[in-house]
């Protein structure tokens, strides 16, 4: 390809201009770069003096009050319901529990048998619901340890791995 001299000089002169152009950029860039270290720095310093004090200042005057008022709000529902559910729970428990040992008791079902002439004491019946439910769990947790059992001592060969016999290096003489 054979360009003229007066294309070739104006090539040159673009080249030039471009290189120069490319020169500018780059300390448009560098300039840049460091307006942006800048700004950092100084945002840094912003939030560090004024931002964090005031976060810090409208914690400490709206959100802390509250929050310690709530906290003692819980500690004392909680102490309250300790002082006061609890027993009462407790105490219910233990009355329905002894009134099944008083209905168990045989002096009372004899005075009942003596007021009321036709009372029968109720038979004992079989199992109920509960003990269905029990028995069905009893059967399922056998029926588990026995596949664990039996997956553990199962003999499969792809579960073992012979191991190889080590081969000798390129340095050492079979």
């Amino acid at each position: 390809m054979s360009l003229s001299r007066k294309r070739r000089k104006e090539l040159k002169r673009l080249r030039g201009s471009a290189e120069e152009l490319w020169g500018e950029q780059q300390a448009v860039l560098d300039r840049a770069n460091s307006v942006a270290r800048e700004a950092s720095r100084q945002l840094g310093h912003l939030t560090r003096e004024e931002v964090t004090p005031r976060v810090r200042q409208g914690y400490e005057t709206y959100l802390e009050p509250r929050v310690s008022a709530v906290g003692k709000f819980a500690s004392d529902t909680g102490k309250s319901i300790e002082r006061t559910m609890v027993p009462v729970i407790g105490s219910a428990l233990g009355t329905v529990m002894s009134i099944g040992d008083i209905a168990k008791d045989k002096r009372v079902r004899a005075a009942l048998a003596r007021v009321n002439p036709k009372y029968e004491e109720p038979k004992p019946s079989g199992p109920g619901v509960g003990g269905y439910i029990a028995i069905g769990a009893a059967v399922v947790a056998a029926g588990a340890i026995a596949y664990a059992v039996w997956q553990t001592f199962r003999a499969d060969d792809e579960l073992w791995v012979a191991e190889d016999e080590p081969t000798p290096g390129p340095d050492k003489e079979a």
